[in-house]
C-alpha cells in the first residue's frame, strides 16, 4: 500500500480519523476531560494567569497601573467565556500571524498577544496595559499554573467522582452481599472460606485509602513564580522596594496552590510526581480488582448480563465475554505505565531548563484518558456481573477438606499435639468427603460435645467473622 493509497478522506476532526484511541474510540468516555486536557483548556488556563497577574500588578502601590472595574471585568470574561473561536485566534497568532503580530512560534507569546489584540477591540486606552501583559515573567511562570490549575481541575472534577461512584458500588455490592458464602482460594487452590461480600468490602477500603491519597497530592500541588531564573531578577531590576516573594506567595494561594518557594525557571514537579504516584496505586488497586473479577466470572462464580444484539465472539455465539474488566485492565495498565513515566522525567530538567518536559506534560491528558476509562469499565463491569449462588454453594459442599484448618485448630485447643498432622494425612492433596472427615472425628480422643461441635462443621459456615468484617469499610 503507498502512502496516497492509506491516505484518508475522512475530516480530521472525526472520531474515525483520530490518531490516539482516546480521542477516537473512546472520545465518549474521555469527553469530560475536554475542559482539562484539550489544547484549547491550556490556552483559556494560560490566559486565567495572564490576566490575574495583570490585575495583582495593578492592586500593587507600586505600579501605575490603574486598571477600573469595567476593565478588570472584561479581562475576567477573557478566560470565563473563553470560546472555541478565541482558541483559533491564539492558534493563528502562533502559527500564522495576524495584520498586527507576525506568527510567534511561541504558545505562551500568543496569548499575550491574544489579550492585546482583545483589549484593543474593547478598550479606548489598552496600549497603556500592553506593557504590563507578561510583565517580568518567563513563560514556565504561566505554564505551571496553568497546567496544575487544569490538572487538579480534572483530578477534583473527573477523576475522583468517577472513583467515588466506583467506590460507593462496592460498598453497596459488599453489603448486599455479605452473607453470601464463596470459597476462597490461595495459590490458586481451595482454601478457607469467605464472603462475596466481604471480598467486595476489601477493594472498597482500599480503593478509599488509595483514593484518599490522590485527594492529599491534589491539595499539595505547588505553584512557581519568580522569574527567568527563579531569582525575580526582571521584578526586583524594576521595582526593588516590593516584596516579592510576598508578592508571589499570595498570588500562587490565590489560585488555590500551595506556594512553590525555591525553583529554577522550572518548578521542580515534584508535586506532580507524588500525584501521579498516588494515582498509580490507585490503578494497581483497581488492576487487581479487574483481574480477580475476570477470574470469579471464568469460575462461574458471577454471571453476566447479555446486552441486548451485543456479540460476544464472532465465532461462538454462546459466548458472554468479561470484556469491561479486561478493558478497564488493560487502559488501567497503560494509564500505570504512563504515569511512571511522567513522574520519572517530569522531576529532573538540566541546570536551570531544558524544554524536554513541556512535550512530556502535554499527555498528561493522555494518561488521565486512560485512567477515566479504566475507571467507568470498572464500574460498568460490576453493575453486569451477578453472583450465581449456587454455583458458589456447590463448590464449597464438593470442597470438605477447606474444613481441615477448623479441624486441627479446634483439636488444637483441646491439647492435641498431633492435630495437623493427623488432618494433613487424610486430606493434603486428597480429595476428601464430610463422611471422610466424621469417621476421623470418630476414632479422636474427645468428648462428646466436641465431637459434635466438629460434625456440626460444614464449608459454607466457616466463614468467621467475614459477613461482619464488611461494616468495616466505612470506618
Amino acid at each position: 500500500m503507498t502512502a496516497h493509497d492509506a491516505r484518508s478522506d475522512l475530516p480530521r476532526a472525526d472520531p474515525l480519523a483520530a490518531v490516539s484511541p482516546l480521542d477516537g474510540r473512546y472520545a465518549s468516555r474521555t469527553g469530560p476531560l475536554v475542559p482539562y486536557a484539550s489544547e484549547s483548556a491550556l490556552m483559556r488556563a494560560r490566559v486565567e494567569v495572564e490576566v490575574e497577574y495583570l490585575l495583582a500588578l495593578a492592586d500593587l502601590d507600586a505600579t501605575p497601573l490603574d486598571i477600573d472595574d469595567a476593565t478588570r471585568a472584561l479581562l475576567c470574561s477573557l478566560y470565563e467565556e473563553f470560546t472555541a473561536d478565541d482558541a483559533r485566534l491564539v492558534k493563528r497568532i502562533e502559527v500564522d500571524g495576524t495584520d498586527t503580530y507576525a506568527a510567534t512560534n511561541h504558545d505562551v507569546k500568543a496569548v499575550e498577544y491574544f489579550l492585546r489584540v482583545r483589549l484593543a477591540d474593547a478598550v479606548d486606552d489598552a496600549d497603556r496595559l500592553f506593557p504590563w501583559i507578561h510583565f517580568g515573567l518567563t513563560s514556565e511562570d504561566v505554564n505551571n499554573l496553568a497546567q496544575r490549575l487544569l490538572v487538579r481541575g480534572a483530578v477534583e472534577d473527573v477523576l475522583l467522582p468517577a472513583l467515588d461512584a466506583l467506590r460507593d458500588d462496592l460498598v453497596e455490592t459488599a453489603r448486599e452481599h455479605r452473607d453470601l458464602p464463596m470459597l476462597a482460594r490461595t495459590h490458586g487452590q481451595p482454601a478457607t472460606p469467605t464472603t462475596y461480600g466481604k471480598e467486595m468490602a476489601v477493594y472498597a477500603a482500599r480503593l478509599g485509602r488509595t483514593t484518599g491519597r490522590v485527594r492529599t497530592a491534589v491539595e499539595e500541588l505547588a505553584g512557581k513564580l519568580a522569574g527567568a531564573s527563579g531569582a525575580y531578577a526582571a521584578h526586583v531590576a524594576a521595582y526593588p522596594d516590593v516584596d516579592w516573594r510576598a508578592f508571589s506567595r499570595a498570588f500562587v494561594s490565590g489560585l488555590g496552590l500551595d506556594h512553590q518557594r525555591l525553583a529554577t525557571q522550572v518548578n521542580p514537579c515534584d508535586d506532580l510526581a507524588a500525584l501521579f504516584d498516588a494515582i498509580r496505586g490507585v490503578n494497581n488497586v483497581l488492576v487487581d480488582f479487574d483481574r480477580d473479577m475476570w477470574l470469579y466470572v471464568s469460575d462461574r462464580y458471577l454471571g453476566q448480563e447479555a446486552a441486548e444484539g451485543e456479540t460476544g465472539s464472532s465465532t461462538m455465539p454462546h459466548k458472554v465475554n468479561p470484556i469491561d474488566f479486561e478493558n478497564s485492565e488493560g487502559n488501567l495498565s497503560k494509564a500505570d505505565a504512563d504515569l511512571t513515566f511522567l513522574a520519572d522525567y517530569v522531576t529532573t530538567s538540566r541546570l536551570q531548563r531544558d524544554l524536554s518536559d513541556s512535550t512530556v506534560k502535554r499527555n498528561i491528558g493522555a494518561a488521565f484518558g486512560h485512567c477515566l476509562i479504566g475507571y467507568t469499565k470498572a464500574e460498568q463491569g460490576l453493575s453486569k456481573v451477578v453472583p450465581n449462588e449456587q454455583v458458589m454453594r456447590d463448590e464449597l459442599e464438593a470442597t470438605p477438606e477447606i474444613l481441615g484448618e477448623a479441624i486441627q485448630t479446634i483439636l488444637r485447643r483441646e491439647g492435641d499435639t498431633e492435630a495437623y498432622e493427623r488432618v494433613k494425612e487424610l486430606t493434603r492433596g486428597q480429595r476428601t468427603t464430610l463422611a471422610d472427615l466424621r469417621a476421623l472425628f470418630e476414632d479422636l480422643d474427645v468428648s462428646d460435645d466436641v465431637r459434635a461441635e466438629l460434625t456440626a462443621l460444614t464449608p459454607a459456615g466457616y466463614t468467621g467473622l467475614a459477613a461482619e468484617l464488611v461494616d468495616d469499610v466505612d470506618r
